[in-house]
């Protein structure tokens, strides 16, 4: 009987981690490529605070603690909901804050003079989570599904939601490790990169809704999806890791560098 309420307990937990965000196969892609992109300052201060982790691997570290009722607090933080018709500026927030409030809160922690190593190296780790999961559309989505989490479709024969779809099984039906993804995404020129980067993490946001409100013009529950929407959006996808690995850096070098 314990060997039988563990084994549920581990796929009740599993099953939570991916409903909120990236697999973790694409927040290390987003780690993993914005360590192309950093520069010599920055990278060495984060290998001081992160005592030589890569950005890959603390970039799951947010959904590692969730089991942790202390970490509970940070759960709201993962996302943003905003209807289609009006901004985020416009729309009441979330009392218990949410992304846009989270990755605020990390970045002065890591400013502040008075943080201690611990601290920033917390908020580090967050704040590597946060913005890989800026860049995925549906966290950006709108309250009345969860962001996508009650948008039934199926994946190939089996039942799932939308959110899933680009969660973890988009990219796992392609079949590459995130050390793979990150070394074959698009070639881009360092002016392309630049305009990648530019804006601040609210305009990111916004370019993730732009995205959203496609996927949902596109989308109807019960769809059955595939190969022809590997087609229409793995393209898009991969894009959304390249831009969150890219605006990551730049913030980093901001930030550290």
């Amino acid at each position: 009987m314990r060997i039988l309420i563990s084994l549920l307990l581990v796929l009740v937990f599993t099953s939570n981690v991916s409903a909120y965000d990236w697999g973790k196969t694409g927040h290390r892609t987003t780690g993993a490529i914005a360590e192309k992109y950093l520069s010599k300052k920055a990278r060495k201060a984060i290998a001081e605070l992160l005592d030589g982790e890569s950005l890959a691997l603390v970039s799951t570290y947010a959904d590692d603690i969730k089991s942790d009722s202390q970490y509970r607090k940070y759960g709201t933080q993962h996302y943003v909901n905003v209807p289609f018709d009006t901004t985020y500026d416009a729309h009441p927030k979330n009392e218990r804050g949410d992304i846009i409030t989270g990755i605020e809160s990390c970045i002065n922690v890591i400013k502040s003079e008075t943080s201690t190593k611990e601290e920033k190296a917390f908020n580090l780790r967050m704040l590597v989570h946060f913005i890989g999961d800026l860049h995925q559309p549906l966290h950006t989505g709108i309250g009345e599904d969860k962001g996508g989490n009650d948008f039934q479709v199926q994946w190939y024969n089996d039942g799932t939601n939308l959110h899933r779809v680009w969660d973890t099984q988009m990219i796992e039906s392609y079949g590459m490790s995130y050390t793979e993804l990150a070394d074959n995404m698009p070639e881009i020129t360092k002016r392309q990169r630049e305009a990648m980067a530019a804006g601040t993490y609210k305009e990111w946001m916004e370019d993730s809704r732009n995205l959203v409100k496609d996927i949902y013009s596109k989308t109807k529950k019960g769809d059955k999806l595939g190969y022809r929407y590997m087609y229409d959006y793995f393209d898009t996808l991969r894009g959304q890791l390249q831009k969150g690995g890219v605006r990551l850096a730049q913030l980093l070098n901001e930030l550290l560098g």
